[in-house]
C-alpha cells in the first residue's frame, strides 16, 4: 500500500473521543483510533494530531451561561490538553512514539509548541499531538488545525467526526439530508455548512490545503483517506 500523502494533520473532535456517552473519554474508542493511526504511521506517513476538548468543556457554551468568554476559552484549552495526554497514552500503548506540544506552557506534561521542533519530531517518525489550541481565546481547534497544517506544510487535513461527511442540512434532524461529496472553500464560507469556521476555511483556502471530512468511528476510514479512496467529503480548490 502506498499513501497519497506524506505529511498530514488529523483533526479529532473531543466529541469523537466520548462516543455514545457524549461526555468524557471512552477507552475503547481511544484504543480504536490509536490502532488506526498506528496502521497509517507504519506506512511511513508523518502525522500531527490536533484534538478538541468539547467532550469535557466548550468555551462558547460557558460564555453563553454568562462566563467571561476568554476565561471560558482558556478552560477549553485545558480540556484539549487532557485529551492530548489520553491520546498519547493510547498511542504509546501500541508502541508509537509521540510528543505532545502545547500552545500554553505546561513544562511538566508537554513541550511548548515550537514549529521547527515539531517538524523535526515528524521527520524522526514521531507523532506530534498539538494541545491547547492556538493558545489564544476566540479561536477554534479547527483554526488550530488549519494554522498548524500551514506551518508544518502538511499535504492535507483529515477532519475526523461522528458523521460520514458534509450534508446540506443536519442529518440528525432531517432524514432527507443529502450528503455532499465535494465542496470548494467558498461553499463553506458562503453556505454556512458547519464544516469549520470561516477563519479555518480561509486559512486552508489561502494555503491550498485540502480537507477530508469523514466518520472516524468506521474502522479503517483513516487508512482509506490516506490511500486516496473515495470517502466522506473532500473540500479543495474552488
Amino acid at each position: 500500500m502506498e499513501s497519497k500523502y506524506s505529511r498530514i494533520v488529523l483533526k479529532l473532535s473531543g466529541e469523537a473521543l466520548a462516543g455514545e456517552q457524549g461526555f468524557g473519554l471512552n477507552q475503547q474508542i481511544l484504543d480504536s483510533i490509536a490502532m488506526q493511526i498506528k496502521e497509517v504511521h507504519d506506512l511511513g506517513v508523518e502525522i500531527a494530531l490536533v484534538v478538541g476538548g468539547g467532550n469535557i468543556w466548550r468555551g462558547i457554551s460557558g460564555s453563553k451561561q454568562g462566563m467571561d468568554r476568554a476565561q471560558a476559552d482558556y478552560m477549553g484549552m485545558l480540556a484539549t490538553a487532557i485529551n492530548a495526554l489520553a491520546l498519547q497514552d493510547a498511542l504509546e500503548n501500541y508502541g508509537v512514539p509521540t510528543r505532545v506540544q502545547s500552545a500554553i506552557e505546561m513544562r511538566q506534561i508537554a513541550e511548548t509548541y515550537i514549529r521547527r521542533r515539531a517538524v523535526r519530531h515528524l521527520e524522526k517518525g514521531r507523532i506530534v499531538i498539538f494541545a491547547a489550541g492556538t493558545g489564544n481565546p476566540y479561536f477554534s481547534t479547527d483554526t488550530t488545525a488549519a494554522l498548524r497544517a500551514a506551518e508544518i506544510e502538511a499535504d492535507v487535513i483529515l477532519k475526523a467526526t461522528k458523521v460520514d461527511g458534509v450534508y446540506d442540512s443536519d442529518p440528525t434532524l432531517n432524514p432527507n439530508a443529502v450528503k455532499i461529496d465535494m465542496l470548494g472553500y467558498k461553499d463553506i464560507l458562503n453556505q454556512e455548512l458547519g464544516v469549520m469556521d470561516s477563519t479555518a476555511a480561509t486559512l486552508c483556502k489561502d494555503n491550498h490545503i485540502p480537507i477530508i471530512v469523514f466518520n472516524v468511528h468506521e474502522e479503517g476510514n483513516i487508512m482509506k483517506a490516506i490511500l486516496g479512496e473515495k470517502i466522506g467529503t473532500i473540500v479543495k480548490e474552488d
